[in-house]
């Protein structure tokens, strides 16, 4: 496998997101509910929190339907994908994804990517700054993405 020249600068971000949410994004599911304003634009890498889902959310007809037949993976980067936007909330008439959440600000995410394999990373609240490090074990497994 070819190693990936990464762009520097400014460019990419983390975002941890609980799962069963983290996978749902791989299957599909947009927006990304966020309780503030996301301002920055850019790749970003969809990283599984530590914490184990709920089981109520897990019989979920709309989570249970995303989700099957995966693995719901914890504490690693399993995807990346582009963050185009960031929205308040403007209804169903404007946003009518049954994952959009009323009041909340909603995430864009586009070009979504699901990783062969988790990588193990720490993660963190908010947007994070990737090593260099993890930036290579991510990318190493998506020779046809270039960010």
């Amino acid at each position: 496998m070819s190693v990936v020249i990464l762009p520097e600068g400014d460019w990419i971000r983390g975002i941890t997101i609980r799962q069963p949410w983290a996978t749902c994004i791989l299957a599909g599911k947009s927006p990304e509910n966020r309780p503030v304003h996301w301002p920055w634009e850019g790749w970003v890498l969809i990283h599984a929190g530590k914490t184990k889902p709920e089981p109520a959310v897990l019989r979920d007809p709309l989570v249970a339907t995303a989700i099957r037949g995966r693995e719901l993976h914890l504490g690693a980067v399993i995807g990346v994908a582009r963050l185009t936007g960031c929205h308040p909330d403007q209804g169903p008439e404007r946003c009518a994804s049954p994952w959009a959440e009323r009041g909340a600000h909603h995430l864009v995410l586009d070009d979504v990517q699901e990783l062969p394999l988790p990588v193990p990373a720490a993660g963190q609240l908010g947007p994070w700054k990737p090593t260099e490090d993890l930036l290579d074990r991510v990318f190493q497994q998506l020779p046809a993405v270039r960010p």
